[in-house]
């Protein structure tokens, strides 16, 4: 999983909460949920849970229930719930190579255990041990290092800190077969295995890098890359002459089509020899479910491999169990389109479900959820001496009873009737503005709500846009009927002044059109990533590996003279030497500016410079950052409006 909401939530100083006793199911919890069956289901499709936090928590006092209360063998109730895969990571060494301070704060010493499941050998046999026992199968997740590993940060174990060229690639292949070795040996071999886990940039930094953060850095850079993970895969293929366990390459950001074919283009430029193609979607962080479908139809197709979806989650509730705050919180459900109920978790991973079971020529092989069981126990979080920041996104509620969804993987395949179909609830009045003089083109497509807690997007055939109503300000009322039902929607239309001169003041767009970015222009990006915007999908991003400055600026002519407004929402982890929203050149020679000064993911704030004097038709608005190495933020609603129009 990429720790990005994890690293960030960890700056908080939050106290940790005693575990409760188990057994009463959470109040919010309903007895049932609605679950549309699936159509043109594999009969092996793949109904995974990844659930390698589950040895640490049972050995801090971890007590799981089936949903009628009756305490069971976490597997078991898996199990009995449709899974049939079980996901488990795997970390060299998980011991801290130092003290771990945060703060002023020491967390954990150096020799003890790095915490988020300590997934070395041992666990990881008798977590696989169990779960074939039940006959289950198991996909076994080399990480490659001796603790998290995703697009932002591939460390290498410290065992192997010195190792380079062929001593390291022997040591991935040593180490690979020596575990396939331990695991066959003790009657657990996996069904799966995955070289590397969120492989974006590469493995094993900076020998397996892919990616330069600063240009004197030194990386092994595709050939490095190639050469890694083919040892690994090398290796597998040895343990299984027959080749009946499946060899993956997981990448994260499923929903990002370029990234998918840059890494899987040099895979097959190379020959590397694979199964299966692995994706980390989670919806709050990266992008729409209609981007995900694209990419899986796109690379199945494109590489004739099958594609299995490796990691996925959502919230069944935006309260927190322990408190330790939450990666997921109130505001993303509102970008993702589901709402943060046990029917919106439910709903969720049925529509994911089916975009698997929809990848053309039947190669939408799986699913697997991420830590269903993750529930709030005292000592089991992210790191040792930090809390849970994934127990409302768990399968089980706070005290370990087992939620109506996670009878999702079950039920899919089920009959079903008609009143297990999602029911389109009734369509309120849309609200659109638009410009006087200014050519108005609808939206094609709404986002409409549905019985089972999901809103998704309908497609709208709108009548024709009366010409004489753009003409001065007013009101009127557009109609229209959603293309897929037989439903007559209708927009209540604003036509007003432009106020706001910035275009696309969100950056849905997807680019940066229109905006001027001077200096270090390798920091700025518009990214597409819910969980970073304030609203939407996209904001202007800005991140490097190096010492960064830039300026990001709209530059306007012929506006009219007067005193305007500038605002902006910024949020990000802070630590800049500078950060200023900036209006000038606009006719007095005066420069107008604000700081800002972020403390945190997703801890936006609104920052406004006002008594902007244009006095010659012209201005110049926009932000600047003077950043160190690896400072990040986000900028999102940008306004630049006149005082007094109207």
């Amino acid at each position: 999983m990429a720790k990005q909401g994890f690293r960030l939530s960890a700056l908080a100083i939050a106290a940790l909460c005693a575990f409760a006793a188990p057994l009463a199911q959470s109040a919010a919890a309903p007895s049932t949920v609605t679950v549309q069956p699936v159509q043109d289901l594999r009969a092996d499709f793949m109904m995974g849970a990844d659930v390698s936090m589950t040895d640490q928590l049972e050995r801090l006092g971890a007590k799981f229930y089936d949903a009628q209360g009756q305490q069971k063998d976490i597997f078991a109730i898996l199990k009995e719930n449709g899974v049939n895969w079980i996901r488990l990571r795997l970390w060299n060494n998980p011991v801290n190579a130092a003290d771990v301070v945060e703060g002023g704060k020491t967390l954990s010493r150096k020799g003890e255990p790095v915490g988020g499941g300590n997934n070395d050998l041992a666990a990881t046999i008798r977590m696989a041990t169990r779960a074939k026992a039940l006959g289950l199968k198991v996909l076994l997740d080399f990480h490659y290092s001796d603790f998290w590993v995703d697009p932002d940060k591939q460390n290498k174990p410290a065992a192997w800190a010195n190792l380079k060229g062929a001593e390291l690639e022997k040591a991935v292949h040593d180490y690979t077969a020596d575990v396939l070795k331990a695991m066959r040996e003790a009657k657990a071999s996996p069904d799966m295995v995955q070289i590397g886990n969120e492989l974006n940039g590469g493995m094993l930094w900076p020998d397996g890098k892919t990616w330069k953060a600063k240009p004197e850095e030194q990386i092994g850079g595709d050939d490095g890359f190639v050469a890694l993970l083919s040892q690994g895969i090398k290796a597998a293929r040895e343990a299984d002459p027959s080749r009946q366990m499946k060899i993956a390459v997981h990448l994260a950001n499923g929903a990002t089509n370029d990234l998918y074919r840059r890494v899987f283009d040099l895979l097959t430029k190379k020959g590397v020899d694979y199964d299966i193609i692995g994706l980390s979607f989670y919806p709050y962080w990266h992008g729409t479910l209609e981007d995900f479908q694209t990419n899986v139809d796109d690379i199945s197709s494109r590489y004739a491999k099958e594609v299995v979806l490796m990691e996925t989650a959502y919230a069944f509730t935006t309260e927190d169990g322990d408190g330790f705050p939450n990666l997921f919180n109130r505001d993303m459900q509102k970008s993702v389109g589901y709402r943060a109920t046990v029917q919106g978790q439910t709903s969720l991973v049925r529509d994911l479900i089916n975009a698997m079971a929809q990848v053309p020529g039947s190669r939408g092989a799986g699913l697997f959820y991420w830590e269903p069981g993750w529930i709030p126990v005292k000592g089991a979080g992210w790191r040792t001496g930090e809390g849970n920041a994934w127990d409302n996104q768990a399968m089980f509620d706070f005290k370990g009873r087992a939620l109506p969804s996670l009878a999702v993987f079950k039920r899919v395949r089920e009959a079903g009737s008609e009143a297990d179909v999602p029911k389109l609830l009734p369509i309120a009045a849309q609200k659109l503005t638009t410009y006087i003089g200014e050519v108005f083109t609808p939206p094609e497509k709404i986002r409409v709500s549905f019985s089972d807690d999901a809103q998704r997007d309908a497609w709208v055939s709108w009548d024709d846009v009366p010409a004489d109503k753009l003409k001065e300000a007013g009101n009127f009322v557009l109609k229209g009927h959603l293309s897929n039902h037989d439903v007559a929607v209708e927009a209540n239309v604003a036509v007003v002044p432009r106020r706001n001169l910035i275009e696309d003041p969100s950056f849905e767009n997807g680019k940066l059109e229109g905006w001027n970015i001077a200096g270090s222009t390798a920091a700025v990006s518009n990214e597409r990533n819910p969980g970073n915007a304030k609203t939407g999908q996209q904001s202007m991003h800005y991140w490097l590996g190096e010492p960064f400055k830039f300026e990001a600026t709209r530059s306007y002519t012929g506006i009219p003279n007067g005193t305007y407004s500038l605002k902006i929402w910024a949020a990000g982890g802070g630590g800049e030497k500078a950060i200023e929203v900036l209006a000038r050149d606009c006719g007095d020679g005066k420069r107008y500016t604000k700081a800002i000064t972020n403390t945190g993911w997703q801890k936006w704030a609104q920052y406004v410079v006002t008594g902007i004097k244009v006095t010659n038709g012209s201005c110049t608005v926009g932000v600047a950052v003077d950043g160190q190495t690896g400072n990040w933020g986000n900028f999102d609603d940008v306004e630049f409006i006149r005082d007094g129009a109207n």
